[in-house]
């Protein structure tokens, strides 16, 4: 959006309305209670994984697992930045959402989200390394090693979200302040900033793209490179095996 006038570089806008999503008056109790339920099976299937991976000292020493494990915590986190702003759209109380929660928000959203991408690709590469490189696996994903990468992740991820935050709320914001989404994300926002923002769309669409493009590459050229191995498998027992080792990986794409 280009927005050309005299204005304040100020920010004027103290809060933002999330919009939400769009129902019939007569579904938000219902729509409340689906959405209070997923949320709480998706809290608890996390937990229980986390709970698992942690009471088994077995587990702790496999990179699969601690990857299952930071991966159920992160989900545990996003969905606690989107869930309940969308059921709070389904009842009586104020849709304002202060202007430091948008920004807090926005981050956290994208900090959390490419997080995900980043371990999603460390899992297929985990994945990789156990079925085309069994013997020199417990070197080239120890846990040290494991550790060192999932620690990267984090810090890849807070740095993304950094960016897309200070790039999107740079910008002033004088009015209006109604968000026409169910969560502050960038394009929704960026509609209510009274600038040009040529730049900010050409950034958030290179570092986005780029973020998922190579996790996606990765981690087909990966899965690709594990298909082809388990073809090499003479015996249907190994193949079941083999198929089985990606099974959580590929439970969590779904």
């Amino acid at each position: 959006m280009r927005r050309n006038a005299n204005t304040s570089l100020d920010t004027v806008v103290t809060d933002f309305i999330l919009l939400g999503l769009s129902h019939p008056p007569n579904l938000r109790t219902l729509l409340f209670l689906v959405f209070f339920f997923i949320y709480i099976l998706t809290q608890l299937g996390n937990l229980l994984i986390l709970l698992t991976v942690c009471a088994d000292p077995k587990l702790h020493t496999r990179p699969m697992y601690i990857l299952l494990g930071v991966l159920s915590f992160l989900d545990m986190w996003l969905s606690s930045v989107i869930v309940p702003r969308i059921m709070l759209n389904f009842t009586p109380a104020s849709k304002a959402l202060p202007f430091g929660g948008c920004v807090a928000q926005l981050y956290f959203f994208h900090f959390l989200g490419s997080t995900q991408c980043f371990l999603y690709t460390l899992m297929a590469y985990d994945r990789y390394l156990a079925i085309c490189r069994p013997l020199h696996y417990p070197v080239l994903m120890s846990r040290r090693l494991c550790t060192i990468l999932v620690a990267g992740a984090w810090v890849a991820g807070s740095i993304h979200g950094s960016i897309q935050a200070t790039l999107t709320f740079r910008l002033p914001y004088c009015g209006p302040n109604q968000i026409d989404y169910f969560i502050c994300d960038i394009p929704a926002v960026l509609r209510l900033a009274y600038a040009d923002t040529t730049v900010n769309e050409l950034v958030t669409f290179v570092d986005i793209g780029v973020v998922a493009a190579s996790c996606f590459m990765l981690i087909l050229l990966s899965y690709a490179s594990i298909v082809h191995a388990i073809l090499k498998i003479c015996t249907a027992d190994g193949r079941r095996w083999a198929f089985s080792t990606c099974g959580s990986h590929l439970t969590n794409h779904s």
